[in-house]
């Protein structure tokens, strides 16, 4: 049986609009201008109904909104109108807009402070459908700097840039490239918009060879992105 946790702990500051996803984006615009910072939660696939309501009423007016969205990339038995393969493409082109994929459960917790600490502007948090890694759990809060990678592994000949889920398979095959002497290292991006280009400049003037993993539509993703800088 689900519990709505945080319906019960804050009930004043819980609000379910039901399955309106366009009036739940323009509803939180409203309580930003008035210096409410609302978390507005939503599976990645429905957000695509408030895409409208996400550039006027909040990003052309730099509104701290944040957008939690849920089954971001394939989600399996929710079937092919639950996957959300597009949220990277469509928010990427959206001035102001930065995105955000956690590798893990602690990730995500941060990710989630840093996004309502922000205050800069629309940010978006994009994560899996599914059981958890399992990862260790801390009681504290740690803010990430916004559009900073995290370097996993170095490797002298492949860099494997990853982006949330990817992250956990990215190790996986480094893993196994590196037993074949392909020496391989992989980084966390942790960012979609704005992403780490310091550290790709970095990457490209050894020549190691670059490849991006995501779970998104190819075009204006994450990859297009990195290929676009």
């Amino acid at each position: 049986m689900q519990q709505n946790y945080l319906q019960k702990e804050f009930p004043e500051n819980y609000f379910d609009v039901g399955i309106a996803e366009e009036h739940a984006v323009t509803f939180s615009a409203g309580m930003a201008t008035r210096g409410i910072i609302p978390v507005v939660a939503i599976y990645s696939t429905f957000m695509q109904r408030a895409f409208d309501q996400i550039i006027h009423d909040i990003s052309l007016q730099h509104l701290h909104v944040v957008l939690v969205m849920d089954r971001a990339g394939l989600v399996g038995a929710d079937g092919p109108t639950h996957h959300g393969a597009f949220d990277i493409s469509f928010l990427r082109m959206i001035p102001g807009m930065v995105i955000m994929a956690p590798k893990d459960e602690a990730e995500l917790r941060n990710m989630l402070y840093t996004a309502v600490e922000y205050k800069k502007g629309p940010i978006a948090l994009r994560y899996p459908r599914g059981s958890a890694l399992g990862v260790e759990i801390k009681d504290t809060f740690e803010k990430y700097e916004i559009g900073k990678a995290e370097v996993i592994s170095e490797g002298d000949e492949v860099v494997l840039l990853a982006l949330g889920v990817m992250v956990e398979y990215s190790i996986k095959a480094a893993e196994l490239l590196n037993e074949l002497k392909v020496s391989t290292g992989v980084v966390n991006m942790r960012f979609a918009k704005p992403f780490d280009t310091d550290l790709i400049d970095q990457i490209a003037k050894t020549g190691k060879k670059i490849v991006t993993l995501e779970e998104n539509s190819l075009a204006g993703g994450f990859g297009s992105g990195v290929v676009e800088y």
